[in-house]
C-alpha cells in the first residue's frame, strides 16, 4: 500500500491509498473505493478481503479515507461535512489522479457519496454500491419523514458509552471506538448527513447494489435498484456491519467490475 494526501478546494487534506497487483494489471480502469461511516480504508476494504480479491483479479485499486475518517483531516465544524461535500472530494481526487475512466465502489455512507457523484460524473464506467436501500430513493420526496440521526450524534458525543440506549447508536459507537475514530468529527458528519433528493435517474454508470439479508439500514433494496436504470441487485448474508466482510460480497463486486 502506498499512501498519499491531496488538498481539496475547501482546504481539507484527504488521504488516499494505492494498491497494485503482483502480476500485470488488467487493461481496465482503476477501482476507486469509498468506505462507510466510522470506517476507513483498512476496516472497510482491507480487513474484509475486498482489496485482496480485487488485486488477485488483476485490478489496480485506490481507496479514499473520507474527511473526518482514517488518515484524512478531521475538522469538527458541521459545515465541513455531508455526503455532497464528500462526493466533491471524490471527484477532485479523480481529477488529481488524471483519470479518464474509473470503476467505483462505495459502502453505506460511501455508497451515498458514490451515487451523488455518479449523477453527474460520466467518467464512472461501473459502480457497486452496498449497505443502502429504499430510503435513498425517497430522500427529499416527502414520502416518509427524514431519518432521525440524533441518537447516533449523541452516542458519538457521550463520555460513557454504557449510557447509550439506542442499539444502532451503540453499535456505531462500539465500531468507532474499535477503529480509534475521531468521535466529534463523526458526530459532525452525522449532523450533516445528506437528506435531499438524489437524481438517481441521471446515473449512467452500469450499477450493482449489494445488501445483507439482515441489514436493517438497507431495507427495501428493490426500490433503490428500480430507481437506477439497469441496476442489478445481489443479496448476501449479514447485517449492516457484517455483510461487507462475507466472501460473497467481494466475489460479487469483483465479478461485476471485471476480473482476470
Amino acid at each position: 500500500m502506498i499512501s498519499d494526501r491531496f488538498t481539496t478546494s475547501d482546504g481539507v487534506a484527504i488521504a488516499y491509498h494505492r494498491f497494485e497487483p503482483d502480476a500485470a494489471a488488467l487493461d481496465l480502469p482503476i477501482v476507486l473505493l469509498q468506505h462507510g461511516f466510522a470506517a476507513d480504508t483498512t476496516s472497510n476494504w482491507v480487513a474484509p478481503g475486498v482489496v485482496d480479491a480485487l488485486l488477485a483479479a488483476g485490478r489496480r485499486v485506490v481507496s479514499v479515507d473520507a474527511r473526518g475518517h482514517g488518515a484524512s483531516d478531521k475538522p469538527h465544524d458541521v459545515s465541513a461535512y455531508g455526503e455532497g461535500r464528500m462526493s466533491a472530494d471524490l471527484v477532485e481526487l479523480v481529477d488529481a489522479l488524471d483519470l479518464d475512466a474509473l470503476d467505483l465502489a462505495g459502502y453505506s455512507m460511501g455508497a451515498i457519496i458514490s451515487v451523488i457523484a455518479a449523477t453527474t460524473e460520466r467518467r464512472i464506467r461501473r459502480m457497486v454500491i452496498g449497505g443502502i436501500g429504499g430510503r435513498i430513493a425517497r430522500l427529499g420526496t416527502g414520502d416518509r419523514p427524514p431519518i432521525d440521526r440524533s441518537a447516533i450524534v449523541d452516542g458519538m458525543r457521550a463520555d460513557d458509552p454504557s449510557t447509550i440506549a439506542d442499539p444502532g447508536a451503540r453499535a456505531f459507537r462500539r465500531f468507532a471506538d474499535t477503529t480509534g475514530a475521531d468521535r466529534l468529527a463523526l458526530a459532525a458528519q452525522m449532523q450533516s448527513a445528506h437528506s435531499s433528493e438524489i437524481a438517481l435517474d441521471e446515473i449512467t454508470a452500469t450499477t450493482l447494489l449489494i445488501v445483507g439479508d439482515d441489514d436493517a439500514l438497507a431495507s427495501n433494496p428493490e426500490e433503490l435498484a428500480a430507481a437506477i436504470t439497469g441496476c442489478g441487485l445481489e443479496i448476501v448474508s449479514g447485517d449492516h456491519l457484517g455483510a461487507v466482510a462475507v466472501p460473497e460480497f467481494a466475489s460479487a463486486l469483483v465479478d461485476f467490475l471485471g476480473a482476470r
